[in-house]
């Protein structure tokens, strides 16, 4: 499969940034003689070709000599567009992102001046009719490069030796009469290809990818959204933005400059929204404070070569957020003494915040849960308590403020938070949603919803007094009698749940 890109936040030049190149021009347009080859035509071209007809052996040692052949005055720098020394680097992606202008340059002869693969590229979700889009990944191809009033002449050569497909050979040919330039260009570049452009690092299945999706969740959170205690909400924001502006009071103290705080409670009741909203937060500080992601520690190096890599980027990328949910099945008996000597052995951990979050902290090793050095604080997240649980009911009278079909009262709120007690966030609202859908079916099947007191009856006498309401104003709302419903449905798989256990 050819290697192509997908930017989702960059011009759709056919799906792909190498593909995002002006309109071509011929080498006799080139604006300094000093770039000119040393022959008409294109000699280094016609090597290419001529090599790729036959066995090969080292491409790159095989146009790299042609290159200096054909431009003895000019210098060459070859760069590796992949990772697998180093970062990964590409110039056409640099240019797309609007940095630097590359021009295709067209030469006259027998031969084509580039090659590259037109690939299918498949939607990310089908949904809505989605077909996805055409991408070129480009093989072969000859450019005038022009980056802060400097020219380049650039060749991008695939050079793999063989008909296997790994290792991937791709390299950039960088002609300049201005080596110090090239470097610069060179070292702008890779640096800009190693940051993450509205992305968070995502570590799964023994690789670490920039994730813009998990990026966008993060930024549909804020911490106005999060229901807790006001005095718990204050404490989270301040314990983060404190830590990364306190760098010079830990060195001041001759502590390191470290941390690590692990959320825990039943499931459902706001840790992973309050890691997001954190997220945002520190997204949005200048500099950002980037977040790398842990979604699984099983790779084909094993999980201790997974810390490795996982903690090697932490530190790269430090100050950073290092976020580790439900610890507890990723942090496991065999790997638990590597992940401890990772985060507080030997090695410097200046500027990471580590986050961890479990439902079962009485899982969690001693070594983990109870060391201050290691994990200096935590914080329970309860089942919400009846005020909670209304102003979460607020949202949900909020969200549905513009359908006409639904009547949701201010009474509402109060009255479904008082028989929603021992329900998490995440149970109010399955309620909720299994209450929408519940009204949404049988408006298709009536044409006016009609609810009868009589209808109220027979739900009263199954549910129980302790159900029943004394307000004849909410008997007669459809939502209040749904929701009532869905919630007694939902009770009694809990209570089943505890039985089992």
């Amino acid at each position: 499969m050819p290697e192509t890109q997908k930017h989702d936040h960059t011009p759709p030049y056919r799906g792909n940034p190498e593909s995002a190149i002006s309109k071509s021009t011929s080498s006799q347009a080139l604006p300094f003689r000093s770039l000119r080859p040393a022959q008409d035509g294109d000699g280094a071209t016609s090597s290419y070709f001529e090599h790729s007809n036959g066995k090969r052996i080292n491409t790159d040692l095989v146009f790299t000599a042609a290159l200096k052949k054909q431009y003895p005055e000019l210098d060459l720098v070859v760069v590796p567009q992949n990772g697998d020394m180093g970062s990964s680097f590409n110039l056409l992606a640099f240019a797309a992102a609007g940095y630097a202008t590359v021009t295709p340059i067209q030469d006259k002869g027998d031969l084509p001046s580039s090659l590259e693969w037109t690939v299918y590229l498949p939607p990310a979700r089908r949904m809505d009719g989605n077909k996805g889009a055409l991408g070129e990944a480009p093989l072969f191809g000859k450019f005038l490069y022009q980056w802060q009033g400097e020219e380049f002449i650039v060749y991008l050569a695939d050079g793999r030796d063989g008909s296997e497909s790994y290792p991937t050979v791709k390299n950039y040919y960088i002609l300049t009469a201005d080596l110090h330039k090239a470097d610069q260009l060179v070292l702008t570049a890779g640096s800009w290809a190693s940051d993450l452009h509205d992305e968070v690092w995502v570590f799964d299945q023994g690789f670490f990818s920039k994730d813009h999706e998990l990026w966008e969740s993060a930024q549909k959170s804020t911490w106005d959204a999060v229901i807790l205690d006001e005095d718990m909400k204050k404490s989270l924001i301040d314990d983060h933005i404190s830590f990364f502006e306190s760098r010079q009071t830990y060195t001041g103290l001759g502590v390191p400059w470290k941390r690590g705080i692990i959320y825990h409670g039943p499931p459902g009741n706001g840790k992973t929204i309050s890691i997001k909203a954190t997220m945002h937060m520190l997204a949005d500080r200048t500099p950002s404070i980037p977040t790398v992601y842990v979604r699984s520690l099983e790779s084909w190096m094993g999980p201790q070569g997974s810390l490795h890599m996982i903690f090697q980027k932490a530190r790269e990328f430090a100050p950073c957020y290092l976020v580790f949910e439900d610890i507890d099945s990723l942090v496991t008996p065999d790997v638990r003494s590597y992940f401890l000597n990772e985060v507080d052995g030997l090695k410097q951990n200046d500027g990471i915040f580590i986050i961890a979050s479990t439902n079962h902290l009485e899982l969690l090793d001693p070594g983990i849960a109870k060391r201050p050095s290691r994990f200096d604080r935590k914080y329970y997240f309860p089942d919400p308590n009846i005020d909670q649980r209304e102003a979460y009911c607020r949202f949900w009278q909020k969200k549905l403020k513009f359908n006409k079909e639904i009547e949701f009262p201010d009474k509402l709120c109060r009255a479904i938070a008082e028989i929603t007690d021992k329900f998490s966030f995440a149970y109010i609202q399955e309620a909720f949603v299994a209450t929408l859908l519940a009204i949404a079916r049988r408006s298709k099947t009536k044409p006016t919803v009609e609810v009868s007191v009589e209808a109220w009856v027979l739900v009263s006498d199954e549910f129980g007094a302790d159900l029943a309401s004394d307000n004849g104003e909410l008997d007669r709302l459809e939502l209040w009698i749904e929701i009532k419903k869905q919630i007694k449905i939902l009770r009694e798989g809990m209570e089943e749940e505890t039985e089992a256990f």
